[in-house]
C-alpha cells in the first residue's frame, strides 16, 4: 500500500445523545481520544471545524489539530486525500492508518460507517466548503456519498465504536480496554491477570495517577513480597507469593493507563521493564537468605546468587537486542526477538519469559517450599541466557 499525504477534518456532533466532544470516556474526551487516534496513525494535518461547543481549545490543547470556523475550511490548502470523522465514533489508530494508504480512484469516497469516511477529490475547497456548510454530520455523510461515486475497498472497518448515547459508553469503554490486551501474554496473564488488571485500570483512568506513579506501586508491592521469603514459614511465604502475584496483576494497569490516556513514554518503558527485573532479583535473592539462615548453609546463596545473575545478564540482552534502539509505537517490551519469522529456540525462549511461573512459586509457598523454586531458577535462569545467546546468533546466521 501507498502512503498518501491525508488531511483529516472532524466533524462535531450535536451531542443531542447527552455525549458531547467534552464527554470523558476513561478519563479522556471523546474530541481529545479522536485526535490522538488520527495523530497515532501518522496524520499531522488534523483540521477540527469549530461549530461553537464551548472549551473546545482547552480540550485540544498540546495537540497539533487546528480549531477552525466553517467559513474558513477553504482557507487550508489540503492535500488529495482526506479522511472525515465525525466526534461521536471513536476510531482504532489502525484503521486511520488504513484509510490512509488504500488506493482510492479519482473522486470516489469509501464510507466505513455514516461518521468516517475516506475521501479522494482534486478539489478538496469543494469538498471542505460542502462540509463547512453542512447542518450536522448526518447530513453531511449523506451528502458526501451522494456527491462522490461510493467505493468498496476490502477493509476491515469494525475498528471503531459509537458514542452517541450515555447508554453507549459503557460498551465504548469496554471496546478501548480489550483493545490492551496484547497478543503476546501468557496464557494465565491473558485470563486472569489481565482481566483483573483492567478492572482495576477502569477505576484509575479517571483518576490523575500516572503510568510511572503506578509502576513505583507496582515495583513497591513486589519488593515488600520479597522480603516475606526471608521466612521459612508457609504462611509468610504464602503472603510474599501472593503479593508477587499482585504485583504482576498491577504492572499491566501501568501501561494500560499510559495506553488509554496517550502517555506512553520510553522512559516509562524502561522504568517498567527493569522494576520487574528488580523484583525478581529481590524475590531470589530473599528466598536464598531465607533458606541460608535456616539451615545456616552456604549454598543456598549460591542458588539465589545464580538465579539472580542469570535474570540480569537475561534482562540486560533483551534490552539490548530488543528495546535499545527501539522507535516504533506500542509497549517498549513484546518479544526476546525482533525477527519477523523467529525460531523455534525463540518461540520457545518467549514462551519461557512469560510470568506464569509466578503461580508455581504460590503454590510451593504455601507448603513452605519457596526454596524448590529457586533451585529450578538457579539453574533455569542462566540456562535460558544461553537460549538467547543461541537464537540471537542463529537468527544473525540464517540473515
Amino acid at each position: 500500500m501507498t502512503k498518501h499525504a491525508v488531511t483529516v477534518v472532524i466533524v462535531i456532533s450535536k451531542g443531542s445523545g447527552g455525549v458531547g466532544p467534552d464527554t470523558a470516556v476513561l478519563g479522556v474526551p471523546v474530541l481529545r481520544r479522536i485526535v490522538m487516534a488520527a495523530f497515532r496513525a501518522d496524520c499531522h494535518e488534523i483540521l477540527v471545524v469549530d461549530t461553537g461547543w464551548p472549551d473546545l481549545t482547552r480540550l485540544l490543547a498540546g495537540t497539533r489539530a487546528m480549531l477552525l470556523p466553517p467559513d474558513q475550511l477553504t482557507d487550508c490548502l489540503c492535500s488529495g486525500r482526506v479522511l472525515v470523522l465525525a466526534s461521536n465514533l471513536l476510531p482504532h489508530p489502525s484503521l486511520l492508518r488504513e484509510l490512509t494508504e488504500v488506493p482510492l480512484q479519482a473522486e470516489t469516497v469509501y464510507v466505513c460507517t455514516s461518521g468516517i469516511a475516506a475521501v479522494e477529490t482534486a478539489d478538496s475547497k469543494a469538498l471542505l466548503s460542502m462540509i463547512g456548510r453542512a447542518n450536522d454530520d448526518l447530513s453531511l455523510f449523506s451528502e458526501l456519498e451522494r456527491t462522490y461515486q461510493r467505493t468498496e475497498v476490502p477493509i476491515d472497518d469494525k475498528r471503531w465504536v459509537r458514542a452517541s448515547h450515555r447508554s453507549d459508553l459503557h460498551n465504548a469503554e469496554q471496546w478501548l480496554l480489550r483493545g490492551l490486551i496484547k497478543d503476546t501474554e501468557g496464557f494465565m496473564s491473558k485470563h486472569v491477570e489481565r482481566k483483573i488488571s483492567l478492572a482495576v485500570t477502569r477505576r484509575l483512568a479517571r483518576t490523575d495517577i500516572t503510568p510511572n506513579q503506578m509502576t513505583a506501586v507496582s515495583v513497591g508491592i513486589g519488593v515488600l513480597g520479597a522480603l516475606f521469603f526471608l521466612s521459612s514459614t508457609p504462611a509468610y511465604q504464602l503472603t510474599g507469593a501472593l503479593l508477587f502475584l499482585l504485583h504482576s496483576i498491577l504492572d499491566g494497569c501501568d501501561g494500560e493507563i499510559a495506553r488509554l490516556k496517550y502517555l506512553e513514554s520510553r522512559w516509562g518503558g524502561i522504568l517498567d521493564f527493569w522494576g520487574d527485573n528488580v523484583v525478581h532479583s529481590a524475590v531470589f535473592a530473599c528466598i536464598g537468605l531465607g533458606w541460608q539462615m535456616a539451615i545456616e548453609a552456604f549454598f543456598p546463596l549460591v542458588l539465589a546468587m545464580s538465579a539472580v545473575i542469570g535474570t540480569l545478564l537475561s534482562a540486560g540482552f533483551v534490552y539490548r537486542q530488543t528495546m535499545r534502539n527501539k522507535t516504533s509505537e506500542g509497549p517498549l517490551f513484546t518479544s526476546i526477538t525482533t525477527s519477523d519469522a523467529p525460531s523455534r529456540l525463540s518461540t520457545l525462549a518467549d514462551s519461557l519469559a512469560k510470568r506464569d511461573f509466578i503461580y508455581l512459586i504460590v503454590i510451593l509457598s504455601a507448603f513452605g517450599k519457596a526454596r524448590w523454586f529457586l533451585v529450578l531458577a538457579a539453574f533455569g535462569a542462566p540456562i535460558f541466557f544461553f537460549i538467547l545467546l543461541w537464537s540471537s546468533h542463529r537468527e544473525r546466521v540464517t540473515i
